[in-house]
């Protein structure tokens, strides 16, 4: 899915319904969104989630839906490459087939990963599924865009760096969040040895303008979630302002989200 065309197109999911509302629109595969599977349990997003209850989330979703899932699993659930390869374990035993690890490193002197200290992580994930005999869709996710480090040369920079280090480590691709300038996506493009995963929304090149400059894939990671808890809010706001409800017109009808699990 990630060599072929047109691009791998991805509406991320946080629950069972969202992921089988997707698979219903055409999505040939599920991407759990980390931020939005976090706040659906009630955590906030960045390793506050309990690896239990991810892990018991990527299994439901897995089990209702008949295309592959890959599971964002923030920085792997864990302080070390030993956790990361636990966790990894656990998607494996859900039923997953890939999944996103990020370097974002939440302290107050980094925003990110050591390089080596993420491929260290990156490689106990690869032969923790190596060891399962499966071929896991390793996604390492780069934050250098999205947390604003450096200057624009040095961003583009940096990113290759780290792409690189990422794939020695054992990764399948590289997700570079936080990016939506098409020059540069294409020079990513040209300059990382695998498949690119940009994340899209308001304002982000089309899918068509992705696929012309070479990305591979493309997701709207929490943008999805993101909307329908704007949605949520909108129509709470509504009910108690106004006293009206048209802000929950045009939604799927009962019957429509009920003959998903049947």
């Amino acid at each position: 899915m990630h060599t072929a065309t047109p691009v791998l197109a991805l509406a991320n999911a946080w629950d069972v319904a969202s992921a089988c509302v997707s698979v219903a629109a055409g999505c040939s595969a599920v991407a759990t969104t980390s931020a939005g599977v976090a706040w659906s349990l009630g955590a906030a997003d960045g390793d506050a989630l309990d690896r239990s209850l991810a892990l018991d989330l990527i299994a439901r979703v897995v089990a209702a839906v008949d295309v592959p899932v890959t599971a964002d699993i923030e920085t792997g659930f864990g302080a070390t490459a030993t956790d990361v390869a636990e966790t990894v374990r656990g998607v494996l035993a859900a039923g997953a087939v890939g999944v996103n690890i990020e370097d974002s490193f939440r302290t107050d002197t980094s925003p990110l990963r050591d390089t080596a200290a993420q491929a260290e992580r990156l490689a106990a994930a690869r032969a923790a599924a190596d060891k399962a005999g499966v071929a896991l869709y390793i996604n390492a996710r780069t934050d250098v865009y999205l947390r604003g480090v450096g200057d624009e040369g040095f961003r583009l920079d940096e990113t290759v760096r780290r792409a690189r280090a990422y794939l020695d480590a054992g990764a399948s691709g590289v997700f570079v969040p936080g990016v939506a300038d098409l020059s540069t996506i294409k020079a990513l493009v040209a300059e990382i040895p695998a498949p690119v995963n940009i994340m899209v929304g308001p304002g982000a090149p089309s899918i068509a303008e992705l696929g012309g400059v070479g990305v591979a894939r493309a997701s709207l990671g929490a943008a999805v979630a993101e909307a329908a808890y704007g949605l949520a809010r909108r129509a709470a706001e509504e009910l108690l302002g106004s006293g009206t409800y048209q802000s929950v017109a045009g939604g799927m009808t009962w019957s429509e989200l009920n003959a998903l699990f049947h």
